[in-house]
């Protein structure tokens, strides 16, 4: 086929509707050819039902009549509704479940093809490969071409990975039953990680930058915690939650964090705060007085250090290869009064002050 010179004036057209159709039928494996009435009515549940489960799903509500649906959809559908037949789950119980995987799989999806698209697109840069013709439209399309590939190849790693997490969770719930204590939630170590100035380096990068910041941010994150067999409870750009049962790989953590930062050219300092007690756990992340002590320390900390409160430096008294400097007793917004302690490793110098002012730190 030949090639025409582009126009720069020219908006290339999108995808088309039938392109969009087809990668769709592609990715779900079935085509397009049911309604969500015909859904309904092969899962022999109510249309009401149905639409409560669409939605649960995390997607808009269609016409009744339009053909959106394929026979996966009938299959889904119908496994949960068994569930509730059998009176396995009651229907509220079964519809949240089907949110948990829905939030889910929709950052996983989002994730993945961003990550895709973003390789074929640094690719492209590697070899000069940067005209007209490799827009974003076709950067879109190669992406969507090659997911399309390599769907039933990674779909048995989203099982493995669903499986081994499970496992871990249910691991976790079985170690975490305490039957001679009646206290409300679990017992963790907190910690919570904050890049240093990121304001001011979003003001200064672009948006290409900022996205290899993060992505490199949480990449090192999650290796560094779950290499002292932590959890990643969230991320949220600048900041991230994480949760030890222990003591000292919670302090191993942070400590290990903050010095594999300091080295990463790509990336400002990082400061902890680190916290124990109980935590509530609630839909994958945790709450309580804790996780806001572990955030406030986090806030007066200084760049590149750790600040941990008294639960952790006692379990951590006679641990060696820790260092704990007490601090004066602090106020802090909506926690109360604390006293913190720099933590350090055994032997490192400590350089003061290590919190910020009182008049920042209700920032």
């Amino acid at each position: 086929m030949g090639e025409t010179p582009a126009d720069p004036g020219r908006t290339e057209p999108a995808v088309t509707g039938q392109d969009l159709e087809d990668v769709t039928a592609a990715l779900l494996g079935r085509p397009l050819d049911l309604s969500r009435r015909d859904v309904s009515r092969e899962a022999h549940v109510s249309l009401h039902s149905a639409r409560r489960f669409w939605q649960a799903l995390g997607f808009p509500l269609v016409n009744s009549e339009e053909l959106l649906f394929t026979q996966a959809d009938v299959d889904a559908l119908g496994i949960v509704a068994g569930l509730v037949r059998r009176g396995e789950l009651d229907e509220a119980t079964a519809l949240q479940l089907t949110r948990a995987f829905a939030r889910t799989a929709d950052r996983l999806a989002s994730w993945q093809v961003q990550l895709v698209a973003e390789a074929l697109e640094a690719e492209r840069a590697a070899t000069g490969d940067l005209s007209a013709d490799h827009s974003t439209t076709a950067t879109a399309q190669a992406t969507a071409a090659y997911l399309v590939s390599m769907a039933d190849e990674l779909e048995p790693l989203l099982v493995y990975a669903w499986r081994r997490h499970l496992a871990d969770a249910v691991s976790r719930l079985l170690t975490d039953a305490e039957p001679e204590t009646t206290e409300e939630g679990i017992y963790r170590h907190i910690g919570f990680a904050d890049l240093v100035a990121f304001s001011t380096l979003v003001r200064k990068s672009t948006e290409r930058e900022l996205s290899e910041v993060v992505k490199r941010f949480e990449m090192l994150s999650a290796d560094v915690v779950t290499a002292h067999g932590g959890r990643i409870v969230k991320t949220v750009g600048d900041e991230i939650l994480f949760s030890n049962r222990h003591a000292a790989p919670a302090a191993a953590t942070a400590i290990d964090l903050v010095e594999a930062i300091a080295i990463d050219e790509l990336l400002p300092d990082v400061r902890v705060g680190l916290a124990a007690g109980r935590v509530m756990p609630k839909l994958g992340d945790v709450f309580g007085n804790t996780v806001n002590r572990a955030s406030r320390l986090t806030a007066i900390a200084h760049p590149g250090s750790v600040l941990a409160d008294e639960a952790v430096a006692e379990a951590l008294h006679d641990v060696p290869g820790f260092a704990l400097v007490p601090l004066r007793p602090r106020t802090l917004r909506g926690v109360g009064k604390v006293e913190p302690f720099l933590l350090t490793r055994a032997g490192t110098p400590v350089r003061r002050p290590a919190a910020i002012p009182d008049r920042q730190e209700d920032r």
